[in-house]
Formats: structure tokens, C-alpha cells, sequence
């Protein structure tokens, strides 16, 4: 970097996917500045300011047009946040934003010259991905105009931003192919330092017993357990895999809300419809909840066997962190999860939908837990080759540097372009003065 720069991250809930890189820019001497709506976490170096959730849109408003009218709401949010930071002396050379929610759409037309890079996680389509992909969730053609119909302040904001990055190719993939220029892949990055093998970790399950790496625990984690995620086909194979390893503990991470797609019908939550549907020995499962990030990953270490399913969406940093420590991961054959894991040579795969497949590969690798040691150093050597936090931040600051060094080649070329015309209105003027002395 040429100068120090105002660089302002902009996302609804601080620090989402740039707790990482947002206080690394302070580090390099940089003010950083994050717009959010809630601090979840303060970052070292990092000013949050905070700007009022706006009201929702109206519910009469098309089906279709809800979430495009929340949206404009968002970027009017911002908008009047960016001019209230304007009014403080706080102008961004940088602006690095979230698009989801609409807080990036009036950025450009708020500050037309400063750089905008979109962080493009995910683009929606009517069909081939999520939409259409589980026979359980009924497709009708509202349901896929409507979600076509999501893409609109994405596309946007993307068409706004001067550059985008993507965690995975396949998420870029996702985005419409005319603007797949712009997008580049950076993963948001683990850190290694902290996320590797624990062998003295030891975890107490709510019944009291304790477990460590070296007993047969099968483990799960989503954020919330939830068919996006696989609960429902995990929850399936769980009697299949008692019934030939009854001394298997099965440890489940997660809470009870929706992340993603519906909730079920006539039931609090996915883990009440499952414990309706399914009948297996409860003694041996386990539902933690949701952890403190040390023992989200103590779980995750002890395990022999970790089970990491979604449907055709954006990659959970669970399955990369799964792998960093040394866990063998069984992953759904699905397009996020194949770019990760390679079958046989880092980890497992198996269909989704195939309960039996599913609980035969976790059964085996309990059988035989010696013989998937290569998988599990194959799957630290990949995460510390391609997803390690340095590698992101060194590919992020070489974007930074690229995007506000093409505003600083502008900006030269204007001012260069100015001068001149100034100059050429000078020798103009000097001209018609020595025609008029010279008559």
C-alpha cells in the first residue's frame, strides 16, 4: 500500500466472515471501520459503528418482492449511515461489504469513486442447487420464480462492486456467468495456529460420562439442526449404525432454530420431527447444543468419525475445521464438498440421501480407525496448503492493493485529464488576446 487507507467492512452482524481480515488491515496500520447492525464480537484495532436495524417491508408486498423490499431498506440504512460517518470526517477509500441482506446496493451511488468489493457467497437459482435438490421439500413453480426472484439485489450490488471474492469456486460458480469475471476465490481462512489436533482433549457429555479421541465417537455439527444441513438423513442413519456399534457415542453440536429453508410442520423444531420419526437407543446420542468455540472444537477433535452433510449451498466452515484437526470427515457427495474433499485420499464421501451408505462408512471407519490415519494427516496437509488463514490474507491484500491502485491510476489520469483542459483553456485564452492586439 501506497498510504494508509479508511477501509470500512460493512455486514449486518459484526464480525461474520472478516474477523480475520479486518483486524489483520488495522495490523498493517490501516483504520478500519465496520458498519453493522450488532457487535458480536469486537476486533482489535477495528471501530464498530453501529447503524439502527431498519423495519421490515410490508407483508401485503408480492411474495416475490419481500425480500427485494427488505433489501432497498437495508441499502437506505446504510446509505443514511454513510453520509452520518461523511458529516464525522470518516470518508472510506475501501468499502469491503456483505450484499446479502441489500447493504451494499446504494454504496457506488453514495460514493461513486471509493472501491467496492462484494463478497459474493452465494447466488440463487431456481434450479440445480438448493432449489429442487431434496425430494422432501415440494418444488412448485412459485417456488422457483421466487427464488430466481431472490437474486435481484445481488445482482445489483454485484454489478456495482469493482471487484467480488467468493470462499469456494463452486459458490462463484453460483453467481450469474456474466459477472464470474469479477469474482475471485479466497476462502475465508482457519486459523491453523489454533484449529489442529488436541490429543489430551476430553469432553462431558450431559449425562455425565466423558469421551477422548481413541473411543468410538461419531460426531455432527451444524449450526442449526436442519435438512440444509443433513440432520434428517443423519438422524436416519443413526438406528443402522447402532444396531452394529450399540457402544457408539453419537455427539451432535447444534441448536434447534432455522438457518436456512422451512420449518417442519407441527413440530417446534428438525430435532423434534426426527425424535418422532425415528426410534434409536438415546442413552448413546448426544445433542450439545450450541458450544463456546473451544468446545465446539474439543468435540470435533475427540471424534473418530465425523459426519459433515449439505445440500447444494454455501460450504460450513465446520467440515474445514473438522478436517484441520485431524478428524476423518464422511461428507455428502455434493458439489461444495467435493471442492474440499477428495474420496479416499482426505476424507469420505457418500449420497446424501443413502442412509445405509452413510452409516456403513462411519461404522467403518469405527471398525478400523488405524487404517483412515492417512486420511487424517491428508486432511490437515490439505487445509494448512489451501485454507489457511495466511494464505487468505495474502491473497486478500494483493486484491486490496489491485482494486486501490486502479483508483489511484484513475485518479491521476483525471487529475491529469483536468490540468490539461485547464491548460488548453489557458493557451486558448492567450491566443484570442494576441489576435485582438494584433487587429
Amino acid at each position: 500500500m501506497i498510504r494508509p487507507l479508511n477501509i470500512l467492512f460493512i455486514h449486518q452482524n459484526m464480525p461474520a466472515q472478516f474477523k480475520f481480515l479486518a483486524p489483520a488491515l488495522a495490523a498493517d496500520g490501516h483504520r478500519v471501520f465496520f458498519l453493522t447492525q450488532a457487535c458480536r464480537a469486537r476486533l482489535p484495532g477495528v471501530t464498530e459503528v453501529i447503524y439502527p436495524t431498519p423495519e421490515k417491508g410490508r407483508e401485503d408486498s408480492h411474495l416475490y418482492l419481500r425480500p427485494f423490499e427488505n433489501a432497498v431498506l437495508h441499502g437506505q440504512a446504510v446509505a443514511r449511515a454513510l453520509g452520518e460517518l461523511r458529516e464525522r470526517g470518516i470518508v472510506p477509500d475501501l468499502v469491503i461489504a456483505h450484499p446479502g441482506w441489500g447493504e451494499a446496493l446504494f454504496i457506488k451511488d453514495v460514493l461513486p469513486r471509493v472501491p467496492l468489493i462484494c463478497f459474493a457467497e452465494f447466488g440463487y437459482r431456481g434450479r440445480g442447487l438448493d432449489v429442487g435438490f431434496d425430494p422432501e421439500e415440494r418444488t412448485s413453480l412459485s417456488t422457483i420464480c421466487r427464488a430466481r426472484a431472490r437474486n435481484a439485489h445481488l445482482l445489483l450490488s454485484l454489478e456495482a462492486a469493482d471487484a467480488a471474492v467468493s470462499p469456494t469456486r463452486w459458490q462463484k460458480a453460483s453467481h450469474a456467468s456474466a459477472l464470474q469475471s469479477k469474482i475471485e476465490v479466497i476462502f475465508d481462512g482457519i486459523d491453523i495456529g489454533k484449529v489442529g489436533p488436541r490429543p489430551d482433549a476430553v469432553v462431558t457429555l450431559p449425562n455425565g460420562r466423558t469421551v477422548r479421541r481413541g473411543d468410538p465417537v461419531i460426531t455432527y455439527v451444524a449450526r442449526n439442526l436442519e435438512p440444509y444441513r443433513g440432520f434428517r438423513s443423519f438422524m436416519r442413519a443413526i438406528p443402522l449404525i447402532q444396531k452394529r456399534r450399540p457402544d457408539a457415542e453419537i455427539v451432535i453440536v447444534g441448536g434447534d432454530g432455522v438457518s436456512y429453508g422451512r420449518s417442519p410442520a407441527g413440530f417446534a423444531s428438525w430435532r423434534e420431527a426426527m425424535d418422532a420419526e425415528v426410534h434409536y437407543d438415546a442413552s448413546h446420542v448426544h445433542f450439545m447444543g450450541k458450544l463456546p468455540y473451544e468446545a465446539y472444537l474439543d468435540v470435533l477433535a475427540i471424534g473418530a468419525v465425523h459426519a459433515y452433510l449439505t445440500y447444494p449451498f454455501v460450504l460450513s466452515w465446520s467440515c474445514v475445521e473438522a478436517m484441520a484437526v485431524g478428524a476423518v470427515v464422511v461428507g455428502s457427495d455434493t458439489g461444495p464438498v467435493r471442492e474440499v474433499i477428495r474420496d479416499g485420499e482426505n476424507g469420505l464421501l457418500t449420497d446424501f440421501f443413502d442412509g445405509p451408505a452413510l452409516a456403513d462408512r462411519l461404522v467403518g471407519v469405527l471398525h478400523a480407525p488405524e487404517r483412515y490415519a492417512p486420511l487424517r494427516q491428508k486432511a490437515i496437509d490439505t487445509v494448512h496448503c489451501h485454507y489457511g488463514v495466511d494464505r487468505s490474507l495474502a491473497a486478500w491484500r494483493s486484491l486490496i492493493d489491485r482494486v486501490t491502485a486502479v483508483r489511484a491510476e484513475n485518479r491521476i489520469a483525471s487529475h491529469g485529464a483536468r490540468m490539461a483542459a485547464s491548460a488548453n483553456r489557458a493557451t486558448r485564452r492567450r491566443t484570442q488576446a494576441l489576435r485582438r492586439a494584433s487587429q
